[in-house]
């Protein structure tokens, strides 16, 4: 099972995003966690939020451990 978390009316193109997803794709949470806290792409800041949205819907919705 997978948790996840969509963004949505993000004022921001998806190339930029995609480029910081590509840092960040199959890593663990806390490795992906720091990546973005200390990348310096715009892409950043929402990009954190969304995954500690996913990382919340996992342990609240399907009981998963937060990692």
């Amino acid at each position: 099972m997978e948790a996840r978390a969509t963004l949505r009316y993000a004022r921001i193109s998806p190339r930029k995003v995609s480029i910081v997803m590509d840092l960040i794709r199959n890593k663990p949470l806390a490795e992906a966690q720091a990546i973005l806290q200390y990348t310096p792409k715009a892409a950043c800041e929402p990009l954190l939020k969304l995954v500690n949205s996913a990382a919340a819907n996992a342990e609240n919705n399907f009981d998963m451990d937060r990692n």
